[in-house]
């Protein structure tokens, strides 16, 4: 006798919603999609929340960060004890506070952030990664989610979600900050005479547009350190500006090696 495979309830069709469950019917899953804000397709279109999440094991919370709030709330009458609940935003703090405070001991649940998107999946980009933020309340949940994102091929990063968004600031929010400002002067990743060191910040600059520029606010205002860091790296690029105007010399403007010692 043969069983039916797992059902996942997406509940949201984004960029990032689609690229996951293009990944999730790849290693043979069943995948129930709701999103009332844009066109899912037919084969995996539900009517409504309830017809998403009443037949599937894995709750898969998918749409836009400041939204997951109302979403748990609509979504929590609606479940039960044998489903494990994760959502795949990339902040942590915020989103796993809410499951906790919402879902509490009754739901199994856990934050998750897959750290790639549609552009990296389609490149076929290695390795890829995955953190899961565990909660204290559901430890089971976090090694099933563990499995799970290991059986899609990922390598799997554990971290409290305090430490997922201040590692996240320095990185996310930074990327998306200078690729923001560069794109809005005009800097485009087409440029004819960009030398080799541009390289790196074209693939940065096309990673952004492709993955999730459209998400740029809510990872700019969902996590909490953002704001600082911003702070601190235009504190830093403004006193490079002063030294540059003073004319110092160079080598108290160079930029050190990776193996330098810091000054």
């Amino acid at each position: 006798m043969t069983h039916s495979p797992a059902c996942f309830a997406l509940l949201g069709y984004g960029r990032f919603g689609t690229a996951f469950a293009r990944m999730l019917l790849h290693a043979g899953y069943r995948v129930h999609v709701w999103d009332p804000n844009v066109p899912v397709p037919a084969a995996l279109a539900v009517a409504s929340m309830r017809d998403a999440v009443d037949a599937a094991s894995w709750i898969v919370l998918a749409m836009p960060v400041p939204h997951m709030r109302e979403t748990l709330l609509a979504l929590r009458p609606l479940l039960h004890a044998g489903q494990v609940v994760f959502d795949v935003g990339s902040v942590k703090m915020h989103p796993c506070a809410a499951m906790d405070e919402l879902l509490a001991d009754a739901i199994p649940h856990a934050g998750t952030h897959p750290l790639f998107g549609p552009l990296s999946l389609a490149r076929c980009e290695r390795p890829r990664r995955t953190v899961i933020c565990a909660s204290a309340r559901h430890p089971r949940a976090a090694e099933r989610i563990r499995a799970l994102f290991v059986e899609l091929g990922c390598e799997v990063i554990d971290q409290d979600a305090e430490t997922h968004d201040r590692a996240m600031a320095r990185t996310h929010v930074l990327a998306f900050f200078i690729a923001k400002g560069l794109i809005d002067i005009g800097v485009d990743d087409g440029m004819p005479m960009a030398p080799p060191s541009f390289q790196g910040m074209k693939h940065m600059l096309a990673a952004v547009r492709g993955d999730a520029g459209h998400l740029f606010g809510a990872i700019q205002r969902e996590n909490p350190f953002a704001a600082e860091t911003r702070a601190e790296l235009l504190a830093e690029l403004h006193r490079v500006h002063r030294q540059l105007l003073a004319e110092m010399d160079d080598d108290s403007l160079a930029i050190p090696a990776p193996d330098a010692p810091a000054a």
